[in-house]
């Protein structure tokens, strides 16, 4: 690919039209409140990062979107739809959601080949139409000289790509990666960079990250937020972001640059 990573936001392949909205969510663990009447919106084709230390909230977030955890009070709307009590694979099918998260994802000891046919049988109920899908995203993300090789000897960038490429044989409208930049080289980071910018330009998913690697996050997002303790407490462009007071309080540091 040769698409550059983007410094600028490309306003052009967004929607003013909430695809996510979160309204008040709060999640509790036992006796632990994990996050407090979180209030957060990702629009129609944007690119939208959540970061934030440890424990902040980021995953259990995550979850609830899916339907894995289920919120102790507030509201998950997709697409318009109170989604709030809609089982994990109905969001999946009804409104396109995929999650790739940040370990496992792949079985180990199938080929890329196989592992992106295991979910084309899936998803995909005509034979020709499986092969095709498969061909498409075998080349689209370059794993044609590793489609016969078992998915424990792919190594992290190679992983990350089958996994994203696996996420993407139904027919995705919202993207959900879960550290997709962890324990990976810089050359894969730019990859996978490359990769999530696309599948905003061509394919107008809807892309939400979380990501340690503040930079390499903040490279490729229109807005980031930053969670602190369950709350928001700092959202905006990466320009603005590293400006602002509370998130280099809650999360940057003084003297972080971008």
């Amino acid at each position: 690919m040769s698409l550059l990573i983007k410094k600028f936001r490309i306003k052009s392949f967004k929607e003013e039209r909430p695809i996510i909205e979160i309204k008040d969510l709060t999640i509790t663990y036992g006796n632990r409140q994990i996050v407090e009447k979180l209030n957060l919106t990702i629009q129609k084709s944007e690119i939208c990062g959540l970061l934030g230390p440890n424990g902040a909230g980021k995953s259990s977030i995550y979850h609830s979107i899916i339907g894995l955890v289920k919120p102790s009070f507030g509201k998950i709307i997709i697409n318009g739809i109170d989604a709030t009590h809609i089982p994990t694979y109905k969001r999946c099918s009804e409104f396109g959601i995929s999650w790739v998260p940040q370990y496992g994802g792949s079985w180990s000891d199938l080929t890329v080949y196989e592992n992106l046919m295991a979910i084309a049988e899936l998803h995909i109920k005509i034979k020709d139409e499986r092969a095709q899908k498969i061909n498409n995203l075998i080349r689209k993300f370059e794993l044609q000289n590793v489609v016969n090789l078992k998915s424990k000897f792919l190594s992290g960038g190679q992983i990350r790509k089958l996994t994203i490429a696996m996420a993407m044989v139904k027919d995705t409208k919202i993207l959900i990666l879960d550290e997709p930049f962890a324990a990976l080289d810089p050359q894969s980071v730019r990859m996978i960079q490359q990769i999530i910018v696309s599948l905003q330009m061509f394919e107008r998913i809807s892309v939400t990250i979380s990501d340690h690697s503040s930079r390499d996050l903040l490279s490729c997002v229109d807005n980031a937020m930053i969670l602190s303790e369950g709350k928001i407490v700092a959202k905006g462009s990466p320009q603005e972001l590293v400006k602002n007071t509370k998130a280099i309080e809650a999360y940057f540091g003084e003297g972080f640059k971008f």
